[in-house]
Formats: structure tokens, sequence, C-alpha cells
């Protein structure tokens, strides 16, 4: 049987859950995914942790993620924010190694899009 402590924080509108007891390492990586990443409704932040940064595979298959689903889904690097559903606006950005981004999607399918690009940013190794 695994017992799991979180802390929970709000922290400008979003919810914020750490794994508090570490004792708990031997999580599987996936759970250690859902519970670093902090979403709240439809904006989810994430670290870029892969060795070339969004270049222009994943940053495709980002923008195909993103154009399946009717809501509006920006990403946000630095000041700088553009449509997601723009291959253009998603390279130049030049997101690298080591940075934060921020994605919202604002619809009807909000919660879906943000799922969607969340499981496509772990799958290609983008973000843990």
């Amino acid at each position: 049987m695994l017992f799991l402590l979180l802390k929970v924080r709000n922290f400008k509108g979003f919810l914020t859950f750490s794994i508090v007891d570490t004792s708990l390492k031997s999580l599987p990586k996936k759970i250690k995914q859902t519970l670093r990443r902090s979403i709240y409704y439809g904006k989810t932040r994430f670290h870029v942790t892969a060795e070339t940064g969004i270049h222009a595979r994943p940053a495709t298959l980002l923008v195909q993620s993103a154009s399946k689903f009717n809501s509006e889904v920006t990403l946000q690097y630095g000041d700088k924010s553009v449509n997601l559903k723009s291959i253009m606006g998603v390279m130049s950005l030049g997101v690298g190694q080591n940075t934060d981004i921020t994605i919202t999607a604002e619809g009807d399918d909000e919660k879906e899009a943000i799922e969607a690009i969340a499981q496509t940013m772990t799958k290609e190794g983008l973000s843990e």
C-alpha cells in the first residue's frame, strides 16, 4: 500500500501540488510528472528539459496536437506569446533547454487540449 502526502498551494491562480514525503522517491515517473505539473483550468506551466529545447520536430508535434481542438491555444515564453497552432510562431520563440513555458487554452475543449498537449510534451521528452 502506498500513501502519498501532498502539499497544496495556491500561487497566482495556480494550484501547485508538491510531494512532501521524500521517502516516496520510488513513485513511478508518470505519477511524479503529473504531480509536478501545475494545472489551473486551461493553463499549464512546463519546465523544458529536452537538450535541444523545442526544435522543429517537437514544435510540429505540439502544433498538430493543439490544432485538433477548437480552443484558442497559446504558448508563452518570457515576455512573448504565440498561437500554438502556428509552427512559425512556435519556432520564432527559440525555446531552449532549462526554460519555463506556459501553455494556455481558452474554449469549450480547453481541458482536453491542455491534457493532450501535456501528453505530447511528456511523450516527446520535452518536459518531465
